[in-house]
C-alpha cells in the first residue's frame, strides 16, 4: 500500500498547545466500576492499556460533576477534590505511554439514578438507595419512570458552577483535554432538545434559549481551563425522532461554540428519547462530523461503528473528520491502533516490552 496515502490516520494533530501522535481517540465508555466516584485499578488498567495500545487520545468515561449527576451509583466522578489523586495516577501512566489524557465531564439529568446495565439498567428509587433525577422539564425519559424535578434558575447556575469546578480538578489531575458531554440524552442534551425541554423561561422555547445552558457551561469550563489546552464537546447531532434536535441545529450550535472556545465537536447522535428510529451501519454517524466540520468551520470527531483501519484512514484522508473516536472496537482490541499501523504500512511506536510480538 502507498505509505503516503495510508499515513493520514497516523499524521500528528496539533490543537492549541497539545500534539496528538495520531488521529485515533478512545471514546468515553462507562465502566460502572466506581465506588463514590473514585477511580480504581480497573480504570487504571482499562485506560492505561489503550494508551499502551497506541491511541493518540485516551478519554475517561463520563465523569460526573456532582453526585446527583451520575448515571448510576457506580459512575466515575470528579465532583470533589478527593477524586484527584487516583485520576492523577492514571493520567501520569497514559502520558508516559505517549498518549494524551482526556476526561469527559457530565451530568446525567433525567437519566440519572439508574442501575448498572448488567443488573438491569432500571431506575433506582430513593427507597432503593437512588436519588431524585433532575431535568429541564418534569418529563420522564420513559413513561414508566418518575418525573424528574424541573430545575430552577438557581439550581441551573449551581450546575454550571459544578462543570467549572470539575474542569479545575481535571487540570489538577493532569488531564490535557476536557470534553463536555452534551449528547446521548443527558442533561445538556435535554436542554437542547425540544423533546425534553418544554420550559417557558430563558432556558427553553427558542433555539437561542435552549442552547443557553450549553454555552454557559462552555464559558464556565473555559474560564478554568488554560488557553493552551484543548476543549472538546460531544453532541448528539440529531435526535432521530420527529420534532427533535436536527443536524441543522448542530451546525448552528457549532458556529456558536467555536468563538466560545471549543476546539473540536465530537459528533454522535440520539439518546434523548427511547423510541428513536436510528439507522445504523458502518460509519453511520460520519456524515454528521463531515457536515459540522464543513458548514461550521470547526474541527470534528467521527464516532460509531468505525472498525477497520482503511475505513478510519479514509475518514481522515477525505477530510470528513479530524479524529476518529473508537469505542467497542477498542474494547475488543485495545491494541487496534498498533494493528492498524501495520495494516496501513506505517511505523508506530510499540512498547519495548511487546516488541517481540511485532
Amino acid at each position: 500500500m502507498n505509505v503516503e496515502v495510508a499515513a493520514h490516520l497516523f499524521t500528528p494533530l496539533t490543537i492549541r498547545g497539545v500534539i496528538f501522535r495520531n488521529r485515533i481517540a478512545v471514546s468515553p465508555m462507562c465502566q460502572y466500576s466506581s465506588d463514590d466516584g473514585f477511580a480504581n485499578d480497573w480504570h487504571f488498567v482499562h485506560l492505561g492499556s489503550r494508551a499502551a495500545g497506541g491511541a493518540g487520545l485516551v478519554i475517561t468515561e463520563a465523569s460526573a460533576v456532582s453526585a446527583e449527576g451520575r448515571i448510576s451509583a457506580a459512575d466515575l466522578g470528579i465532583w470533589k477534590d478527593e477524586h484527584i489523586s487516583q485520576l492523577k495516577r492514571i493520567t501520569r501512566f497514559i502520558q508516559e505511554r505517549g498518549a494524551v489524557a482526556g476526561i469527559q465531564i457530565a451530568h446525567a439529568g433525567r437519566k440519572a439514578s439508574t442501575q448498572i446495565p448488567w443488573l438491569g439498567a432500571y431506575t433506582v428509587t430513593a427507597a432503593e438507595g437512588g436519588w431524585q433525577p433532575v431535568g429541564p422539564s418534569p418529563i420522564p425519559f420513559r413513561s414508566e419512570d418518575a418525573a424528574p424535578h424541573a430545575l430552577g434558575t438557581n439550581e441551573i447556575q449551581e450546575i454550571v458552577g459544578s462543570f467549572g469546578a470539575a474542569a479545575r480538578r481535571a487540570l489538577a489531575a493532569g488531564f490535557r483535554v476536557v470534553e463536555i458531554h452534551a449528547a446521548h440524552g443527558y442533561l445538556l442534551h435535554q436542554f437542547l432538545s425540544p423533546l425534553a425541554n418544554h420550559r417557558a423561561d430563558g432556558y427553553g422555547g427558542s433555539f437561542e434559549n435552549r442552547i443557553r445552558l450549553t454555552l454557559e457551561v462552555v464559558q464556565a469550563v473555559r474560564r478554568e481551563w488554560p488557553e493552551s489546552l484543548p476543549l472538546f464537546i460531544r453532541i448528539s447531532a440529531q435526535d432521530w425522532a420527529p420534532g427533535g434536535w436536527a443536524l441543522t441545529d448542530s451546525v448552528e450550535l457549532a458556529r456558536r461554540l467555536k468563538p466560545a472556545g471549543v476546539d473540536l465537536v465530537d459528533c454522535s447522535s440520539g439518546g434523548v428519547v427511547p423510541h428513536a428510529k436510528v439507522e445504523t451501519g458502518p460509519g453511520y454517524q460520519v456524515p454528521f462530523a463531515d457536515t459540522v466540520r464543513r458548514e461550521a468551520g470547526i474541527p470534528s470527531g467521527a464516532v460509531g461503528m468505525i472498525t477497520e483501519p482503511a475505513q478510519a484512514n479514509k475518514i481522515v484522508q477525505t477530510g470528513q473528520a479530524d479524529m476518529v473516536f473508537l469505542a467497542r472496537q477498542l474494547l475488543r482490541d485495545p491494541y487496534w491502533p498498533l494493528r492498524a499501523a501495520r495494516t496501513l504500512g506505517v511505523d508506530a511506536p510499540v512498547p519495548p516490552q511487546y516488541l517481540r510480538a511485532f
